[in-house]
């Protein structure tokens, strides 16, 4: 139009059509064209002030005879079609096929996928961008949070929305959880997938740390657990780009929507959960379709899920770990062992609630059951060396055993060398080396030395031996030519 005025401002200075062409460089038919349209309508130049470019253009080049903004040919109900052409499979062309099936003086092709355009255009923004059934749902946190009362004491606690869309009909899923933390985030996506009755193609997620470890445009980098959370129901995960807020602009929406239905219509009510705001928005009818988020989904979309798994994910936090030079990995505080031969090997650690299962390249080498109280130590007794196996059956029960089959009086020497230390195991050795001096005794003359070593404090080896010693160099100077025959004194072997 601007074009337009400068023409009529030449042409009412005397100027030719075809100095006009030149000066404006186009061709001499087109000003002629122009300026006989001009004169048809009554305008030249100067044109009234009020005169804007809308007005102009309407009064050169509206069709004589068709109503503004009325079509010449029947139209589809476009709002079904947007609807249809979420269905898996369903194209612009089948549509305009169908469409020309039942009306076949209707508008041609391209025609048809312009209108249909500038229908979708004039929707809400959650519906601009072409979502296929089952392709994707959209995850993130909504920001705010939300109190939640405690039925039993009455406490009232912030807690963070989690906060679900699917693609295709805009089917929410809102839950509250106490944090943002891997453990919530993963149980979120648990209870998603179970509120759905299926699995979408893709999971996007924002870039929360729970989910991407590190954020990047060309090789984002997911989460171990998330990733094996994904793995478990067969889903990809896609972060939006960084600082890209259309690459989720579903889930915005559905996140500002969800916050004026949880939190700005029911802001004057006490939250015991959100089962109910969740319905609100899933049953409101969306001004533009015609329809519901809940009729789109059980329509549309639910057909195109993928089914779910048998069982529910368990949340598995993941762990690289080093093992330690006494064959043990620590988590969280407590230290489970693994085979002796992967001493300062790296492994992976995996950890449920109930479990702690340890894999060296991809092969499960250990499994144990998790820890939150008692010993900190948990040992499988095949992953330790022979050497340290044999060590580790030592006890101090077994010790009072291999004692009492001696005599009450060895039991009581045993019990007095433990009960000296400031730990029971520091007195094992002094134990083995006394019980194998008695090895070369009969049993009475056991009972004898250690009720004198009770008596006298003797309670090492060193003072057992003496009192052995003794007694074998009084004996002789007695009893010179006595032979005493050890092997017949010594009884059963009652110390294995």
């Amino acid at each position: 139009m601007r074009q337009f005025r400068q023409m009529l401002r030449l042409a009412g200075s005397g100027t030719s059509s075809r100095e006009i062409a030149v000066v404006l460089g186009i061709a001499r038919s087109t000003v002629q064209d122009n300026l006989q349209r001009a004169a048809a309508v009554g305008l030249s130049w100067p044109l009234p002030g009020e005169l804007t470019d809308d007005v102009l253009e309407h009064k050169l080049f509206s069709r004589n005879g068709v109503k503004q903004g009325t079509r010449r040919r029947t139209e589809p109900n476009w709002a079904d079609l947007a609807v249809e052409l979420k269905k898996p499979g369903v194209t612009l062309l089948i549509l305009w096929e169908e469409y020309r099936g039942s009306h076949p003086d209707g508008y041609g092709y391209s025609r048809f996928c312009e209108l249909l355009r500038g229908f979708k255009q004039r929707l809400s923004p959650t519906m601009r961008q072409e979502h296929a059934a089952g392709d994707k749902v959209f995850v993130d946190y909504s920001g705010k949070k939300i109190p939640i009362v405690d039925r039993k004491t009455g406490e009232i606690r912030e807690a963070e929305i989690f906060v679900a869309v699917l693609g295709a009909s805009s089917y929410t899923f809102a839950e509250a959880t106490w944090t943002q933390t891997l453990p919530d985030w993963i149980g979120s996506h648990v209870r998603m997938f179970r509120f759905f009755h299926g699995v979408p193609r893709l999971v996007i997620p924002d870039n929360l740390k729970s989910g991407v470890s590190r954020a990047s445009f060309y090789d984002p980098e997911i989460n171990r657990s998330y990733g094996m959370m994904a793995s478990h129901y067969g889903v990809g995960v896609l972060p939006a780009r960084p600082r890209k807020p259309r690459d989720k602009s579903k889930v915005e929406n559905g996140v500002r929507f969800a916050q004026s239905c949880i939190l700005g219509r029911l802001r004057n009510q006490t939250f015991f959960s959100l089962a109910e705001a969740l319905d609100r928005i899933n049953d409101h009818v969306m001004r533009r379709l015609g329809v519901s988020r809940r009729q789109l989904f059980e329509t549309v979309e639910r057909p195109a899920l993928a089914s779910l798994p048998l069982e529910d994910y368990e949340f598995a936090e993941w762990r690289l770990a080093r093992v330690l030079t006494d064959y043990h990995v620590e988590f969280k505080t407590f230290f489970y062992s693994v085979p002796y031969s992967l001493i300062r090997q790296q492994v992976d650690l995996r950890a449920t609630a109930r479990t702690i299962e340890i894999f060296h390249r991809g092969k499960r080498v250990a499994v144990h059951q998790r820890r939150y109280g008692g010993p900190r130590h948990g040992t499988d007794p095949d992953h330790m060396p022979s050497s340290h196996r044999r060590y580790a059956e030592w006890t101090p029960e077994r010790f009072r055993r291999w004692a009492t089959s001696i005599g009450p009086y060895t039991e009581g020497l045993v019990a007095a060398i433990l009960a000296s230390r400031p730990h029971p195991e520091q007195g094992f050795r002094t134990c083995l080396g006394i019980l194998r001096l008695f090895r070369d005794i009969d049993r009475k003359r056991a009972e004898a030395e250690s009720a004198r070593a009770v008596e006298i404090g003797g309670l090492n080896c060193k003072s057992i031996a003496s009192l052995i010693a003794n007694h074998k160099a009084a004996r002789h100077s007695t009893e010179p030519t006595a032979i005493v025959d050890h092997a017949n004194l010594r009884g059963p072997d009652y110390f294995h």
